[in-house]
């Protein structure tokens, strides 16, 4: 063996253990093509996070050629709060309220547009909305006449309770999905894919042009009106394309919005991961929504939500099919990299083989993990326009940062049980 052959095993070992033990090393330039550049990332983030970053590509990008994989690294981004600044799919019921693209439920009945609707909600929606048009027609809610429907609707969907306070749903699991995260492409039944993508196209107009903390009239109130691309998250993704990371969008938003808003970032419509309608043979969204692992379509008890996250990853990014969709998967076979802002995305996270971004939203389980980086995995930016302050008081990991399927709180634990202690929040902008 020759002395330059030895150096070259000797770094391929080395980058292959300290990537093992949790620390990103770049390859050293020698070890490097000399016809391949690594892209670089711009600056912008926050403490030594840009050189994490950097580390993730340089080690698993095509320029180092003893990277630990040579199949294409995979990388998953959350995408509301994560790679923009605030909420598509609330953008998109703003716009589907004012624009009047609701549709009157079949027989006047809210309850069959979620099997978690209580009669409650069901009643009030029915009193407020029910005369205003026939079931299959579409409400006038940006109408004067239409606001009370609207402002019901917008109650429901917005704090999961009647304008009156009474609970909206009730009965579901709560690690798998989030009844009015899925009401909203519920509440798109009867209009196509392509009629959707329509509408997310005029929002996203909207919504782009509008100054920073517009807010626009919805019913009787005013709502947030604006949204804003992360340029940051724009300048990664890109990065991490060029280097060769096979890039995917996970979101509890409806699939034909995210895949609007994600050309925006140079994700195409086959990569995005959005909650999913089933169809008629027509090809008009039902009410009903796609099934993944053991949950089949039209059950209607799993999104891309917390632990469904996971399982919608593994089915459409790994090719597991089945019940093993649910289950965490041998590291060959998970993400390298995934960022999110939510509790929503913990099970997701904690998949991801190398680095983990948290934008820091204030979050308990998963700014429990973040914080506590029990593996030295994970990165903590705080949001990158309208960051939120230091949050005052600890994080309550060891007493209720956990909510469990059924909906009660508990503490957070570690892979190996062991209870994550409160966390102070240390990742913040000042002033």
């Amino acid at each position: 063996m020759t002395p330059r052959s030895t150096v070259r095993r000797l770094q391929a070992v080395g980058a292959a253990v300290a990537i093992a033990a949790g620390t990103l090393v770049a390859t050293a330039p020698a070890a490097q093509a000399a016809h391949c550049t690594a892209p670089r990332l711009a600056a912008g983030w926050y403490g030594d996070n840009q050189a994490r970053l950097q580390q993730l590509i340089d080690a698993y990008g095509k320029c180092n050629p003893y990277r630990p994989n040579r199949t294409k690294p995979v990388a998953v981004f959350d995408w509301d709060n994560t790679v923009v600044k605030n909420d598509v799919g609330d953008a998109q019921m703003y716009w589907l309220l004012r624009n009047g693209k609701i549709r009157q439920p079949a027989a006047g009945d809210w309850t069959t547009t979620s099997r978690y609707l209580t009669p409650a909600a069901a009643r009030a929606l029915a009193d407020a909305c029910g005369a205003l048009a026939r079931p299959g027609a579409p409400l006038p809610t940006g109408t004067p006449g239409g606001a009370g429907c609207a402002d019901e609707l917008a109650a429901v969907y917005g704090t999961a309770a009647t304008r009156s306070g009474a609970a909206a749903f009730a009965g579901w699991d709560h690690r798998t999905i989030e009844p009015a995260y899925a009401w909203l492409p519920q509440l798109t039944q009867g209009w196509t894919a392509r009629e959707v993508r329509g509408f997310a196209a005029a929002a996203r107009a909207e919504n782009l042009a509008a100054p920073v903390g517009a807010t626009q009239q919805v019913g009787t109130a005013a709502v947030t009106g604006w949204v804003r691309y992360y340029d940051q998250q724009k300048d990664l993704i890109g990065g991490l394309q060029k280097a060769g990371f096979d890039v995917w969008i996970s979101s509890a938003s409806p699939q034909p919005v995210v895949e609007v808003w994600a050309k925006g970032v140079g994700v195409a419509a086959d990569h995005v991961i959005g909650i999913r309608n089933t169809t008629t043979s027509g090809g008009k969204f039902t009410a009903h929504l796609q099934g993944c692992g053991s949950v089949k379509d039209g059950a209607d008890t799993m999104i891309t939500y917390i632990d469904g996250k996971r399982c919608w990853i593994n089915k459409e990014v790994f090719g597991v099919r089945g019940a093993a969709a649910e289950k965490v998967q041998p590291a060959a076979r998970r993400q390298v990299f995934a960022a999110g802002d939510s509790d929503t995305d913990v099970s997701f996270l904690r998949d991801a083989t190398a680095l983990r971004l948290v934008v820091n939203r204030n979050k308990n389980e998963l700014m429990c993990r973040a914080y506590d980086d029990s593996d030295g995995k994970w990165i903590v930016n705080p949001m990158f326009i309208e960051p939120k302050k230091q949050k005052t008081t600890p994080y309550p990991c060891s007493t209720t940062g956990y909510v469990d399927h059924d909906g009660t709180a508990g503490p957070v634990r570690r892979g190996d049980t062991s209870v994550i202690p409160d966390q102070t929040d240390s990742v913040y902008r000042a002033g």
